[in-house]
């Protein structure tokens, strides 16, 4: 009796376009109700839009993005020829290497030059990008460095803000009184956040910290004597140049220095104002990893039961964590309050510790290049589909799932240790238990 030949296996080709074919009728399920209908209010009541191309390019980019990640991370095979490699020579990678620094320093000193006198928007950009990559660095040292997992860093970003914003307004001091001061109170609520989630490790140490954000805005939202509540403080002072209003008057800036008096010129200062504090940040952090409480971080991220038994106090190690975080968290809070203007409870919600939760993890836990490379792809190139309405965040989760699909550590995938033996080495992510210290 003949035997029966077994069926032939599918080709890799049939499988990428099965497996894309079935995403694909998956999103089509989904965005018939979500895209394409949309429901309007006229004059008459509601109405009802059909919006069936959208649901088409919905469908067509989930096909083609699921057949690219099969064949290009999922599916590959590993007897698969590689493209020759090819031998730069190590001077050209330090040539290379060098201008890329002088670049990446050159830039932000100089956008104020090299933007268009009157084209404000690249410089308020500049400024929301800086602000966020401060940020992050503040938050990189509790999560990244420390291993502490907070969802509530939001909650020192707005005790900074309104610090600010309310003994600027009170007491009439200058800004450069009230930026160290906003910083302290900021700290001062990090060491209160600290002490009570001592004991507390990974996704419950996530909760609380989520809480205390929580319990911030609803405070600053029902405290409607002190903080204004939903209606917010406004006519918060502007800084000044040492003294220096940034005005019409016979004394303001632009008479000081003889110049013809321009609005622009205030947009500059808050930029190079809130370069100086991201810098500051970054080398404060920086000279922090290199001291034995830097170091400490890092043995109580890697593993809390062996960082104790080195002897290592792991109660003041997280409280100075928490504490340094939120100082610049503070810092960062005042800032925003002087450039707004403006401040409410609104400006300070879990969505703002979200987005600067996902530009360090996206960065790469302990980088501080990865922050700052996170937040121009999260923040400048998050503007650039700002006229796309609904489809802003469909981008936007879409770019976050293929930067953690093509890089699962984050951007920064390597780091420098703080301690070698004999040679300083790059060491892969891969290498290093991110997380289990907390």
């Amino acid at each position: 009796m003949a035997a029966i030949p077994a069926p032939a296996a599918p080709s890799r080709g049939q499988a990428v376009v099965k497996d894309a074919g079935i995403a694909a009728l998956i999103a089509l399920g989904l965005s018939v109700f979500i895209l394409g209908l949309k429901t309007e209010t006229s004059a008459d009541g509601l109405t009802i839009t059909q919006r069936w191309g959208a649901v088409g390019i919905a469908v067509v980019v989930v096909f083609v993005g699921r057949a690219l990640l099969n064949v290009l991370f999922w599916q590959r095979q590993a007897g698969a020829p590689s493209l020759p490699s090819v031998q730069v020579p190590r001077a050209v990678w330090l040539t290379m290497g060098g201008l890329m620094i002088a670049l990446a320093i050159a830039l932000p000193v100089l956008l104020p030059v090299v933007a268009p006198a009157k084209n404000r928007y690249i410089l308020d950009l500049g400024i929301l990008v800086l602000t966020y990559i401060m940020l992050g660095w503040g938050l990189n040292i509790v999560v990244g460095l420390a291993g502490l997992l907070d969802l509530g860093y939001v909650a020192f970003y707005a005790v900074g803000a309104y610090s600010y914003a309310l003994l600027a307004m009170h007491f009439g001091w200058s800004f450069w009184i009230c930026l160290p001061l906003a910083g302290v109170l900021a700290a001062s609520w990090g060491v209160m956040l600290g002490f009570p989630v001592l004991r507390l490790r990974g996704d419950y140490l996530a909760i609380v910290t989520l809480a205390f954000g929580e319990i911030i805005r609803v405070v600053l939202l029902n405290w409607y004597e002190f903080t204004g509540g939903p209606d917010g403080l406004s006519r918060i002072p502007r800084p000044s140049f040492f003294g220096l209003e940034f005005d019409r008057s016979d004394d303001g800036f632009a008479a000081f220095f003889g110049l013809q008096y321009s609005a622009i010129h205030r947009i500059i200062f808050l930029y190079y104002l809130i370069l100086t504090l991201a810098l500051v940040t970054h080398f404060v952090t920086v000279r922090l990893r290199r001291l034995p409480v830097g170091r400490a971080w890092e043995a109580l991220r890697e593993d809390e039961i062996a960082c104790r038994s080195l002897g290592i106090n792991t109660t003041n190690t997280k409280l100075t964590a928490f504490a340094i975080g939120a100082m610049f968290g503070g810092f960062a809070g005042s800032f925003f309050a002087t450039r707004q203007g403006f401040i409410s409870p609104e400006s300070f919600t879990f969505i703002e510790s979200a987005v600067i939760l996902a530009i360090v993890v996206l960065g790469g836990l302990g980088s501080q290049i990865g922050v700052v490379i996170a937040s121009l792809i999260m923040i400048g190139g998050f503007e650039l589909f700002r006229e796309l309405e609904e489809y802003r965040m469909l981008v936007f989760g879409l770019a976050m799932v293929l930067i953690m699909v093509w890089k699962p550590r984050g951007l920064m995938s390597s780091r420098m240790p703080s301690v070698f033996l004999r040679k300083r080495k790059a060491v892969s992510a891969d290498m290093v238990a991110q997380g289990e210290g907390h």
